[in-house]
């Protein structure tokens, strides 16, 4: 796990291809079968948000241009998947994190356990019987027993 820093580098373009560099190099370390991100949500800051898509942006077509799919999960969705609820602070998913994953993480990385979260988030939708088999629909099981017959215990 690390952290892109990026604080030393005033051009906010710079910024943009530094992030899709460093993107485009673990992807070509990690070869990634997919990629999730965090849904933005609405802030009071505008140009926080506006700053905020255009990294995302050049985050996604980093994974985008390779292939790789993209999925997006909403803030509350991955604090649901790890805390249970979907107003979990960010302690609280943190430390969720930290504990799920065995790794220690210093304070100032709370960045890094909300991609983290929704790294997990995205494990666990597509790690679900539910999820996987029919998307939800009310036979779920019964397609999963269906398409799975040699993980059913008789």
């Amino acid at each position: 796990m690390g952290v892109f820093d990026l604080r030393k580098i005033d051009d906010p373009f710079e910024r943009l291809t530094n992030i899709h560099a460093g993107i485009s190099e673990l992807i070509e370390m990690y070869q990634p079968t997919d990629m999730a991100i965090e849904a933005p949500f609405l802030g009071k800051n505008a140009q926080s948000m506006l700053k905020l898509g255009r990294a995302q942006g050049a985050a996604i077509i980093a994974g985008t241009t390779r292939g790789i799919p993209v999925t997006e999960y909403a803030p509350t969705k991955a604090k649901i998947a790890i805390c249970g609820s979907g107003s979990a602070s960010k302690e609280q998913v943190a430390t969720m994190v930290c504990k799920t994953l065995n790794v220690e993480l210093k304070p100032e990385h709370f960045d890094a356990t909300d991609a983290l979260a929704i790294a997990l988030c995205h494990h666990y939708q597509l790690a679900s019987p539910l999820t996987a088999s029919s998307r939800g629909s009310a036979n779920s099981w019964k397609a999963f027993i269906q398409n799975n017959p040699d993980r059913v215990k008789k």
